[in-house]
């Protein structure tokens, strides 16, 4: 019996009410409550653009793409682009899929972001841009990254899809770069069932993934556009294919939901920060673990925990504990990411020992946060785990996994 879940539903009658509308209306694929959708959730973060897909992965592949496609300056074969060494799959796919360099570079152990001064060793004169993961809602330092990437002429590209609502100097993430990205599977801040979206203030941009995300055709770009004027004639321009796209397109069903979910999204933020508070109150002071401290405004997406002390190296037991107690979890995103057998296909460099990977790949796990009070639910985590450092080691190492729902789509 799971009585602490990694993820809940945050909808209600009115996403219901919202789904039926679409049905009633008979409109099941992208249309107008997408392109609202888009509006508005460009409006509510601060950007000019937003193109909604069918996935937080997708929208790291549109982002990506669109890069290898603009007129100036666009990302080459053979470039290399430095990558946290912990993230989800898909920040790291496209890149390679693309025929880019990922540079890998360690972690920080307090922000669980990429440490800017394994970036700054990294960089050669191949290197084109940087993608940064704002981890399990928080920022990075945008204002060191920032100025690192304008030194060296550097792309900064933003993998935001665990951090939406989370701020960095009153600003939020996702708006940084040249492009982030957003997902609203469901245990993500909001939900959309399947979604994503891509923010950008650059309009070629924006119109490259507009293309790319329905066929590389320029039916939904204006008459003259960045990526290939249309003639006029509508025959031709419904069907005219300009640039090696894909079908990303998400339903209308999803861009009705998530007009729902954006108006919430500032209650759910609320109440994730009266968590985090909790949180920090029950781990922060534990000589058996180590909590994420973020900086600026965190969203909060999970709590992260790095076993230390007597827990260190007892990841296995600590995660059997949890899943009798109904407490779900998880390894912090995938771990080392360097250390999965996928790598072998990789165009790849590695900055390092990774030490901080390593320790989060043996030693880390994270726990759910909700849109609602869980302040019970994490005072039995602290309690079970309290137990487990009173008590001798098992001598049993390895992999642990809660069961249930993934975190990422």
């Amino acid at each position: 019996m799971i009585g602490y879940p990694l993820a809940s539903s945050t909808w209600d009658k009115r996403e219901i009410e919202a789904v039926m509308s679409v049905i009633n209306e008979g409109r099941f694929t992208m249309g107008p409550k997408v392109r609202e959708f888009e509006r508005r959730f460009a409006d509510y973060f601060g950007s000019k653009y937003a193109v909604m897909v069918n996935s937080g992965s997708s929208a790291n592949l549109l982002a990506v793409a669109a890069l290898m496609y603009r007129s100036t300056n666009p990302l080459s074969p053979g470039d290399e682009v430095i990558v946290p060494a912990v993230s989800w799959s898909t920040t790291y796919y496209p890149l390679h899929q693309y025929g880019l360099k990922v540079k890998f570079v360690d972690i920080d152990l307090d922000t669980l972001n990429m440490d800017l001064q394994e970036v700054q060793k990294a960089i050669t004169p191949r290197t084109r841009a940087v993608f940064a993961v704002n981890l399990l809602g928080a920022p990075n330092d945008f204002a060191a990254l920032k100025k690192l990437c304008e030194d060296h002429d550097l792309l900064l590209i933003e993998d935001n899809c665990e951090s939406m609502g989370a701020k960095y100097a009153g600003r939020y993430t996702g708006t940084f770069g040249v492009c982030g990205t957003f997902s609203t599977f469901f245990s993500h801040h909001i939900c959309t069932m399947e979604g994503g979206m891509a923010l950008t203030d650059d309009e070629e941009l924006y119109q490259i993934m507009v293309s790319l995300r329905a066929h590389g055709w320029t039916r939904e770009l204006p008459d003259r556009n960045y990526v290939h004027d249309k003639d006029g004639n509508p025959f031709h321009d419904m069907y005219r294919f300009v640039l090696p796209g894909y079908n990303l397109r998400p339903l209308e069903i999803s861009g009705a939901v998530g007009i729902c979910q954006l108006e919430k999204l500032a209650g759910f933020l609320e109440a994730r920060r009266r968590n985090a508070e909790s949180f920090v109150e029950l781990f922060g002071g534990l000589d058996y673990v180590r909590i994420q401290r973020p900086l600026g405004e965190s969203s909060w997406f999970a709590f992260a925990l790095v076993l230390d002390g007597p827990l260190s190296g007892r990841r296995e037991e600590v995660v059997a504990r949890l899943s009798e107690a109904g407490v779900e979890c998880r390894p912090i995103v995938a771990g080392n990411f360097t250390k999965n057998p996928v790598i072998r296909y990789f165009d790849h460099e590695i900055q390092g020992d990774l030490p901080n990977a390593n320790r989060i790949d043996v030693d880390g796990l994270f726990i759910g946060n909700h849109h609602y009070d869980i302040s019970s639910e994490l005072a039995e985590v602290q309690e079970e785990l309290s137990a487990v450092s009173r008590q001798p080691s098992a001598g049993v190492g390895g992999w642990g996994l809660g069961v249930g729902k993934g975190h990422r789509s």
